[in-house]
């Protein structure tokens, strides 16, 4: 956590200070989640690749009088071979365009990623050298401004709430009625539609 959280959370400058620095460091070895995930899905692909590969030798091996029969056999398998490695490249690319969308999106304060993504055009996604999606930027800061779907997003505002407080009633003074004047159109037509008996 960085140390702005951890005084959000009640500790004093000084204390926030040092958990910062001790997790900084403690976090100094990891890997992000992303990163480990591509690694382990081409671990697993190598590792797949080469029980199929070994089966195939075997099955040259049994095959080993016919020398047309051969040549055919090592042909297919190495179309086979071509088009696995292939499906593999685009799984992997996928993974990491998703995993960066994921990111862009978690960086934005998104709170729903998966309806956040629903939201995004990403027929065309292509990864920029930085192992980010081109254009994604832009997409999530429109959601983030569009009116139908900025609710997705954490606001930075502090929503303005009375009468949280003890002996606090909301009415700023004016006898249980509000100050209009401090109030946009939607605030008041929202307050008239909750309050259908106020006078203004």
């Amino acid at each position: 956590m960085k140390k702005e959280e951890l005084v959000k959370l009640g500790l004093t400058e000084e204390d926030a200070e040092k958990v910062a620095k001790a997790s900084e460091e403690e976090l100094k070895g990891f890997v992000p989640k992303v990163r480990f995930d591509e690694v382990n899905e081409a671990k697993k692909h190598a590792e797949e690749s080469v029980k199929e590969r070994d089966k195939q030798i075997e099955g040259l091996k049994s095959s080993a009088g016919d020398a047309e029969k051969l040549k055919e056999q090592i042909e297919q398998l190495q179309k086979d071979n071509k088009e696995k490695d292939s499906l593999h490249a685009s799984e992997i690319k996928n993974l990491k365009i998703d995993n960066a969308v994921e990111s862009a999106l978690l960086a934005a304060k998104c709170k729903n990623t998966k309806a956040a993504k629903a939201l995004l055009d990403l027929s065309k996604a292509e990864l920029d050298e930085n192992g980010t999606v081109k254009g994604i930027a832009e997409q999530v800061k429109s959601l983030t401004e569009a009116d139908d779907s900025k609710f997705l997003f954490e606001s930075s505002g502090k929503p303005n709430i009375k009468g949280a407080k003890t002996g606090e009633d909301g009415s700023d003074g004016n006898g249980g009625k509000p100050d209009l004047s401090k109030m946009n159109y939607d605030e008041i037509c929202q307050y008239l539609a909750e309050n259908p008996d106020a006078e203004i």
